[in-house]
C-alpha cells in the first residue's frame, strides 16, 4: 500500500485496477478526504474551479473514468457496481482506506450513490449535485436529452458555447462562453467509445429502490433552472433518502463549477456541521 504524500502535495498518475488504467489527481491535505465523481464526458480538469473554491487544507481526489480524459478506454462496457469497485481499488492503492466523503455531479451522482450503497463502511457522507435516480426518473427536455447522446460539445468547444444556455441553464444562459472556457481546461478529450460506455452504464441503472437503504447523511444540491435534471428529481431523492438535506439554488446544471464560489461554502458547511456531531 502506498503512503500518502505530505499535506499540500499534488499527485497525478495512472493507477492500474481491475483491468483498467485510471488517471487520478490528488491534492493531499488533512481530514476526511473528498472524492469527486464528474459528469458524463468531462475530464477531471473541468472540476478545477470547484477544487480551487474548497478549503485548501482538504484532501481532494478526482479521476477520469475509462475512456475520458487521460484514462484509456475500457476493453468492455461496464456498469456502476463495477465502476464503484474500480474507484474503491484506486483509493486503496492511494493509501486511502478510511471512510471518505463522495460528491457526484450529474452522471457522477449515480456513481456516488452506488459507491455509498456498495461500500457503506467506506463512505462517510454523500453529496449529490444536479443528479437523479438513473433510468427511472423525471426526464429532462427531449431536445436537451438528444444533445446528451453525443460527445460533440466536448470535441467542439465553440459548439458547446452555442448550446450552453439551452443545455445547462443557470449561469450558462448569461455567459455561455464560460462553458467553452471550462472545456478548454481538459488536457485530453474523451473518446466516442468511452462516452458510449458511460451512456450504456446509465441506461440500465437506477437507485430508486436502493435509496431508502443508504444510511449516510446526504446533501442534495439542485438548481431550479436545470434543463437536464428537473428539480422534481431532487425532491424525490430527498423523500427517499433517510438522512438527507436538500439545498436549492437559482442556477443550472453545472453551476457547481461555473458558480463554485457560491456553492462550495454550502458543501463545506455540510461537511463541517456533521464533522462536529459525535
Amino acid at each position: 500500500m502506498n503512503t500518502p504524500l505530505p499535506a499540500d502535495a499534488v499527485e497525478q498518475r495512472l493507477i492500474a485496477v481491475l483491468g483498467q488504467q485510471i488517471r487520478v489527481h490528488v491534492r493531499w491535505g488533512s481530514g476526511v478526504p473528498l472524492v469527486l465523481c464528474n459528469g458524463i464526458g468531462a475530464a477531471l480538469e473541468v472540476l478545477d474551479p470547484l477544487v480551487a473554491a474548497l478549503d485548501p487544507r482538504t484532501t481532494v481526489v478526482r479521476f477520469d473514468v475509462p475512456g475520458v480524459g487521460g484514462s484509456p478506454n475500457s476493453p468492455l462496457p461496464y456498469g456502476f457496481p463495477y465502476l464503484a469497485a474500480v474507484l474503491r481499488g484506486a483509493l486503496h492503492k492511494l493509501g486511502i482506506d478510511e471512510p471518505v466523503d463522495v460528491l457526484g455531479l450529474s452522471w457522477g451522482g449515480a456513481l456516488a450513490q452506488q459507491y455509498a450503497f456498495q461500500y457503506p463502511r467506506r463512505c462517510r457522507r454523500l453529496i449529490l449535485v444536479s443528479t437523479g435516480t438513473g433510468v427511472v426518473m423525471i426526464p429532462g427536455r427531449p431536445r436537451v436529452l438528444l444533445e446528451m447522446l453525443t460527445p460533440r460539445r466536448f470535441l467542439d468547444h465553440h459548439y458547446a458555447a452555442r448550446i450552453a444556455g439551452e443545455l445547462y441553464g443557470g449561469t450558462a444562459r448569461h455567459d455561455p462562453a464560460i462553458v467553452e472556457r471550462l472545456f478548454d481546461r481538459q488536457l485530453m478529450a474523451g473518446s466516442r467509445v468511452g462516452y458510449l460506455h458511460q451512456l450504456l452504464a446509465g441506461s440500465v441503472w437506477t437507485s430508486l429502490f436502493a435509496l431508502p437503504l443508504i444510511r449516510q447523511r446526504t446533501l442534495i444540491l439542485a438548481g431550479t433552472d436545470d434543463p437536464i435534471i428537473p428539480i422534481g428529481n431532487a425532491r424525490i431523492m430527498n423523500r427517499l433518502l433517510p438522512h438527507s438535506t436538500m439545498h436549492l439554488h437559482m442556477g443550472g446544471h453545472v453551476d457547481l463549477i461555473t458558480d463554485a464560489g457560491e456553492l462550495a461554502p454550502v458543501i463545506e458547511a455540510f461537511r463541517a456541521e456533521h464533522d462536529s456531531r459525535k
